[in-house]
């Protein structure tokens, strides 16, 4: 599913245009992007976890030649499933909390 085919989807579940989907569409991941590049967290419940992680400075190798090569630290995006998505993707029903 490409983001076009989402809009599509958004507007007739919600019962709102293409134009008004593809905005929202557009906020949220704004909204998301802007939090987790500032180093917060973005949870939604059921769904997942968006976060930042460090990754730090490693040695590679270089496909073509084979010669070691310095990969720098840097902080990179991360995303958990939230356990309703997992149950959901495995073809089960998500597990009530007692």
């Amino acid at each position: 599913m490409n983001k076009s085919e989402l809009v599509e989807i958004a507007a007739k579940e919600a019962d709102i245009s293409k134009a008004a989907a593809e905005r929202a569409l557009a906020a949220i991941i704004g909204a998301v992007v802007k939090t987790v590049s500032k180093g917060d967290t973005v949870a939604l419940i059921g769904f997942g976890t968006f976060k930042s992680a460090k990754r730090a400075a490693r040695t590679g190798k270089n496909p073509k030649t084979g010669a070691a090569i310095k990969i720098a630290a840097t902080t990179v995006p991360k995303f958990s499933a939230g356990a309703t998505f997992k149950a959901a993707v495995a073809g089960k029903k998500a597990a009530k909390k007692k």
